[in-house]
Parts: C-alpha cells; structure tokens; sequence
C-alpha cells in the first residue's frame, strides 16, 4: 500500500481522477500503523488539514504528543506535502439499531409514579413535549 500511494501520487493522472483527500485518507493506516489506525480514521482533508477521528480523550492526548512525527511520515508515504496538519477530533459513539423486542422491554419511567392522577399527568405532559 505504501508503495502503491507513493506511486499513485507521483503519477499524472486526469484531475479529479483521484482527489488529495483520497490520497491522504488513503495513506493514514500506513503512516500510522495497524493498531494507531484500527482506532483512528481519516475522515476528511480541509485546507491541507487532515481530521482524524480517535477514540477518545485518551487516544487524542497521545497522537497530539506525536503529532510532528506523523506528520513527517504522512509527507514520507505520500511523497509530498499534502496533508501540514491534523485535527484530532473525538469519535462520537454511535448506538446501534436495537431490535423490537429489545426496544419494548425498557421500563416506562412513568410506572414508577404510585398515584394514578400524577402519573397520567406525567405522561400526557410528556406526550405534549415529545409532539
């Protein structure tokens, strides 16, 4: 692969056949290596920026801290300076899609109200807020 983005880069191709940013996304799992980019991933190229999705908070401190050296790789493997800085921004968790079953077995919040009148009130106020 590292051969193949020097290569690729190098070439004359037609503009627009293969963009920066594909260049730069394409060479983030070879700059960085196996375990770095298993919980990392390029996302975009912004202004010769390259924002890099991590984990967590833990995961941003530590390639802050090697920032200038990824950078130096990122220039090595792409054969020119595309990418002159990054933006190390925290993975949002995405939840998965829950089956029907699953979803139907959370409790309602509203049984836990032991007078009826309240506990009517609560759910017709929180059908109001939720329309």
């Amino acid at each position: 692969m590292d051969r193949a983005v020097k290569l690729i880069s190098r070439l004359s191709l037609p503009r627009g056949c293969v963009t920066p940013e594909e260049l730069a996304r394409a060479a983030w799992p070879q700059a960085v290596g196996r375990r770095i980019a298993s919980r990392t991933r390029a996302v975009a190229l912004a202004d010769s920026t390259l924002i890099v999705e991590v984990e967590d908070e833990v995961w941003q401190g530590q390639l802050s801290t090697l920032r200038s050296q990824i950078l130096a790789r990122l220039k090595e493997v792409l054969g020119k300076e595309i990418v002159a800085d990054m933006d190390l921004r925290v993975r949002i968790p995405r939840r998965l899609p829950q089956r029907a079953e699953q979803a139907q077995l959370s409790p309602d919040e509203a049984e836990r109200i032991e007078d009826p009148v309240l506990r009517r009130l609560y759910k017709l106020s929180r059908k109001r807020s939720l329309a």
